[in-house]
């Protein structure tokens, strides 16, 4: 279906207001649904491997926790599938509702979950469907937050607006291994029985902060126009696979590096600084905090550089520096505390230059009326290829080789894909920029 809004529609002002209102709704809400997302990841990583599952190896139950870590990227392109319909169909603002709800009820019911020795092997079934669920809600929210910003927002600076939905998992992360420092400083024994689970049911107050925003933000103009002339799509998924496949390939390997970087940055480090180095959980989190709160103004940054710049040559520049990235991360850490924490910064930032300007690269390769869905699936299936089965690799290798030389050839080989999509993306109409479409 190749129907082109109408002239009169073209143009589409932002409404007074509306476009700070979406910025802030997408930040916020990205943020309180990556805090979800990221005290998960925290606690497989120092938690979930001790309390659900039942192994006296500390590798197989650090790679049984992992595992669970993955199933919330797998689940995404679920998430990808049915919000990504629904998103191009019924609108951004409502889909949006949902899925902040599902990833939130989800989290909170981590908290209250009890564990293997409680009630055996239903801990660690409980815990893949919760992590299912998480990551469905995930899948369906990131498009439609970049939407809700981008559509709201001025063309020329989509980089910067469709940043917001980015600084969630940074400033999300920050949250939430802040939360789990402070409750790690409790004894062990009260950390690994009760104290992690603070940081879950809290994430309840959270939500409800998230929804009063979301149900004050109005539905984009792009949206709007789309409905208004009859052109909402009935089968968005079949459109995208029909008639922009070349547009999802680029979009979705420009997605790869990025997610392992940050799963490298901010999950498997985690590990790999108390076990192999001897830093405390505490010590370990804290420099994913600190690295977190420099990624929060980084991703900004990027995203306004990629509006200045050309979009495709930041991402690139990302993804060739993560190429010489393992080769000083790496070393870096032998240093002790400071060397983690400068490694982490140093990883973000890499993951920051592909990051910032991803919102508006992915999403500025489908036609509007596909946005949603061929944006939620670019997003979801790369990180299935990329987050979801990075932790695991890493574990894996570094298990298998004793030595950090395989992990920094993965992270070689997962940039190379990224600068490959990246050459296969095309740049914005410059009517776009302009403001003279659609968007």
């Amino acid at each position: 279906m190749t129907e082109q809004i109408s002239t009169s529609q073209q143009k589409t002002p932002a409404r007074p207001g509306q476009g700070k209102r979406g910025f802030i709704v997408a930040l916020t809400g990205t943020s309180l649904e990556w805090y979800d997302f990221a005290i998960y990841s925290a606690a497989s990583a120092l938690v979930f491997g001790q309390v659900f599952f039942h192994s006296d190896d500390p590798l197989a139950g650090t790679l049984a926790a992992f595992a669970t870590y993955a199933v919330g990227y797998v689940a995404r392109p679920l998430g990808g599938v049915l919000f990504g319909r629904l998103g191009d169909r019924i609108g951004r603002k409502k889909v949006l509702v949902w899925t902040l709800l599902l990833i939130g009820i989800a989290t909170f019911a981590v908290g209250l979950l009890p564990g293997y020795d409680t009630i055996g092997v239903a801990a660690p079934i409980a815990l893949v469907f919760l992590r299912l669920c998480q990551g469905v809600g995930v899948g369906g929210e990131w498009a439609g937050a970049v939407l809700i910003s981008s559509e709201h927002g001025d063309p020329g600076k989509r980089g910067l607006f469709g940043s917001a939905a980015q600084i969630g998992p940074p400033l999300g992360n920050l949250l939430a291994n802040g939360a789990l420092a402070l409750l790690a400083l409790l004894p062990k024994e009260d950390f690994l029985s009760w104290g992690w689970r603070v940081a879950f049911l809290f994430s309840a107050v959270l939500v409800v902060v998230g929804l009063v925003i979301r149900f004050k933000i109005e539905e984009t103009p792009v949206f709007e126009a789309i409905k208004e002339q009859g052109l909402t799509p009935k089968s968005p998924l079949a459109e995208v696979f029909r008639t922009e496949r070349r547009a999802l390939l680029a979009a979705t390997m420009s997605r790869i590096a990025p997610d392992v970087m940050y799963a490298l940055s901010t999950v498997f480090i985690l590990t790999y600084a108390t076990r192999q180095f001897g830093l405390q959980p505490g010590q370990a989190l804290l420099a994913v905090v600190i690295g977190s709160a420099f990624q929060v103004f980084m991703v900004p940054a990027a995203g306004h550089l990629s509006d200045r710049m050309n979009r495709r040559l930041v991402t690139a520049i990302g993804a060739a520096c993560s190429i010489a990235f393992p080769f000083i991360f790496f070393p870096l850490m032998s240093i002790g505390f400071i060397g983690v924490v400068l490694a982490v910064i140093f990883g973000l930032l890499c993951n920051s230059l592909m990051y910032g300007p991803q919102a508006a690269l992915v999403s500025e390769q489908f036609s509007p009326r596909l946005r949603y869905a061929g944006s939620s699936l670019a997003y979801t299936i790369g990180g299935v290829f990329g987050g979801a089965i990075a932790p695991l690799l890493f574990t894996w290798l570094l298990g298998t080789y004793g030595t950090w030389l395989p992990l920094a050839l993965y992270i070689v080989v997962v940039s190379i894909i990224t600068l490959v999509g990246v050459s296969l993306a095309k740049n914005p109409d410059a009517r776009e920029v302009a403001g003279h479409s659609i968007y």
